[in-house]
């Protein structure tokens, strides 16, 4: 029923949309014409004007064709990494690659071509599906900053189905860590490194000293770390006044989180003051960890419709975020299925189109089981 020409088709067409992270505006307006198409009524919310960005998310509504039937939600972000600019699609062997300068973008298009494209076979088939809600998300890739930014409360479903994990269709994340993001200043005492170095307290050595005593990596099964930016000085003959660094906590229980960041920012300070500097340290919340249990609605479903299909189902957990993670902060249970999309946020971004059509088909089925019709 899916049409693997007219899937193919969306999604090549979708990658040639310029939409870099807060800079979705193009994408925004090209899928909002499609969604009114399909007969919801779409809003765009005012997430990009919080953020800086240039379109908002949008969020739609299509109604059911079934009394009394709780509403769906399915999402996918419309914003790319870099470098996500004018991508060329390629497509050999049934698998599309880009020209090799670029990432793909099927992170996350290929969710939005997939939804699209179930929403539009439940119509010409006449299938009875029930109300149908789309949120398109901006800022996904930054820190979900789309999805914190949106109004929750304007949806209605019960449980929700996010496509944005790599892998073959049939995959389902129902585990996804918390993240807190670190940002550090440290301050030294600036000085000409030629002719008084001693009068200075050199920043980034100090941050060194910081840096080299942590826990950097993979600390356990469940918890991460890392250090990921470090910027500071001027010239070769100053001595640094100033550094900035970046960096991230991650884990699967938000207490062990919780304590590793604390640990970290303990030991930045330890080490700056051991070498005569000072450290302001901020520490955000990205996002909270989930856990779904196989039995949760939108587990159950999506492993029934996966079945039906033939396409082995399995549960695993993720050491990313997505906006399930806001969704089901917010109290919408909601899962995170794959939509075969492979190494992504590289240039060897690729999707098989074998993949991209059995997603399509696993969203169908789901709107399909839903209703038990």
């Amino acid at each position: 029923m899916v049409s693997r020409d007219r899937l193919a088709e969306l999604f090549l067409e979708l990658v040639q949309i310029d939409s870099v992270s807060r800079n979705e505006r193009m994408l925004a307006e090209y899928l909002t014409s499609r969604l009114e198409e399909l007969g919801f009524a779409v809003y765009e919310d005012e997430a990009g004007r919080a953020i800086g960005g240039s379109a908002g998310n949008l969020v739609a509504h299509l109604p059911g064709k079934v009394d009394g039937a709780g509403s769906i939600l399915f999402c996918a972000h419309m914003d790319t990494v870099e470098p996500g600019r004018r991508v060329k699609p390629r497509v050999k062997d049934g698998v599309v690659y880009s020209s090799g300068e670029t990432i793909l973008g099927a992170d996350d298009k290929a969710g939005i071509a997939a939804i699209l494209e179930a929403v539009r076979v439940a119509q010409e088939k006449g299938f009875k599906y029930p109300p149908i809600e789309v949120v398109f998300t901006v800022a996904e890739e930054v820190g979900l900053l789309g999805s914190k930014n949106l109004d929750t409360g304007l949806l209605k479903s019960g449980m929700g189905f996010v496509l944005d994990c790599d892998g073959s269709p049939g995959k389902i994340i129902v585990r996804a860590p918390s993240q807190d993001r670190i940002v550090a200043r440290v301050h030294g005492r600036a000085a000409h490194a030629g002719i008084n170095p001693e009068d200075g307290i050199n920043a980034i050595q100090a941050a060194s000293y910081g840096i080299a005593c942590l826990r950097l990596g993979r600390i356990d099964d469940e918890t991460t770390a890392n250090i990921g930016v470090i910027r500071g000085g001027l010239a070769t003959n100053i001595v640094p006044d100033r550094v900035d660094l970046e960096g991230e906590t991650r884990s699967l229980v938000d207490a062990k989180r919780m304590a590793m960041t604390e640990e970290i920012c303990r030991n930045l300070e330890e080490g700056v003051r051991r070498k005569g500097g000072r450290i302001e340290i901020a520490v955000e919340t990205v996002y909270r960890a989930f856990k779904l249990d196989p039995d949760a609605p939108p587990v159950r479903l999506a492993m029934q419709a996966a079945d039906q299909l033939g396409l082995k189902p399995y549960l695993e957990q993720s050491g990313g975020g997505s906006d399930a993670n806001i969704f089901n902060a917010a109290g919408i249970p909601t899962a995170n299925l794959a939509c075969g999309m492979r190494k992504v946020h590289s240039t060897e971004e690729c999707l098989e189109l074998n993949d991209l059509v059995d997603t399509a088909r696993l969203v169908l089925e789901i709107i399909k089981q839903s209703t038990g019709r």
